[in-house]
């Protein structure tokens, strides 16, 4: 699989305040990185600095093996990465094909909308990715949350997305909307895409990662590729790990 992102020792500080220290990350074409962690553990600012909204202080980040400084959200979306957070930045009472190309829409020669066309691509591109609506001018506030997820990974990907980060997609969903987002990230990396899930459900991302990153506090407590960790490992790790084993030891005592 083909390096697309390569972080080597980064660290974010804010004054005094070590939000990251000393991070390192690969990201691969056709593959799940998953980013775990609890509140606070450095996801977030992890995020900040992939999608170009916040330098690190310290440390390189790589895209094809070039060394690049992200001075804006414009220069990662040109290396072609794309984020989509958690309030996925829709307008709800806006059509869904309107959200699809917010920002980026087709105009025709006198400036007018070329609304068939932007209708077309939209309903094309989201039954590619399994999801078939009646009709792509019903607002976007009708979707379930699970269908809102796919609209913004559809459209990143159209719009020539590489790498994929994804902040949380299943954190607000339920069992079965959460199934389908997971199932939509497994589409998009078998279309080659490097998807970085950001995460702190282990079980939602030992069902779609290829890799696991596990931030606490702003380090990095774990690198490690699915065949060398299991569910029970990974959970337990985000847990605590060695520390709830010691309490567990006080307990009994």
């Amino acid at each position: 699989m083909t390096e697309l992102i390569r972080l080597e020792s980064i660290s974010k500080d804010y004054g005094v305040f070590h939000a990251l220290k000393d991070i390192n990350l690969s990201v691969h074409g056709g593959a799940v990185t998953c980013v775990l962690g609890d509140n606070g553990a450095g996801k977030s600012t992890l995020i900040k600095i992939l999608a170009g909204l916040h330098p690190a202080t310290s440390g390189t980040v790589y895209v094809d093996d070039e060394t690049v400084r992200f001075k804006s959200p414009r220069d990662a979306l040109d290396a072609g990465i794309a984020t989509v957070y958690q309030d996925l930045a829709v307008v709800g009472q806006m059509s869904v094909w309107r959200n699809f190309f917010l920002g980026q829409e087709l105009t025709g020669r006198f400036g007018g909308l070329r609304e068939d066309e932007m209708r077309t691509i939209t309903d094309e591109q989201l039954r590619e990715m399994g999801i078939e609506l009646r009709n792509v001018d019903v607002p976007v506030a009708s979707l379930s949350g699970g269908q809102r997820q796919v609209v913004a990974i559809a459209r990143a990907i159209y719009f020539g997305a590489r790498v994929l980060i994804l902040d949380e997609p299943t954190a607000a969903l339920g069992v079965k909307q959460s199934g389908m987002v997971l199932r939509f990230i497994a589409a998009a990396r078998d279309r080659g895409i490097g998807v970085i899930l950001i995460t702190h459900n282990p079980h939602h991302a030992y069902l779609v990662g290829d890799h696991f990153i596990l931030l606490n506090l702003g380090e990095q407590v774990m690198d490690i590729p699915r065949d060398q960790v299991t569910l029970e490992e990974l959970t337990l790790q985000m847990a605590g790990g060695g520390e709830l084993d010691s309490l567990s030891h006080e307990l009994q005592r």
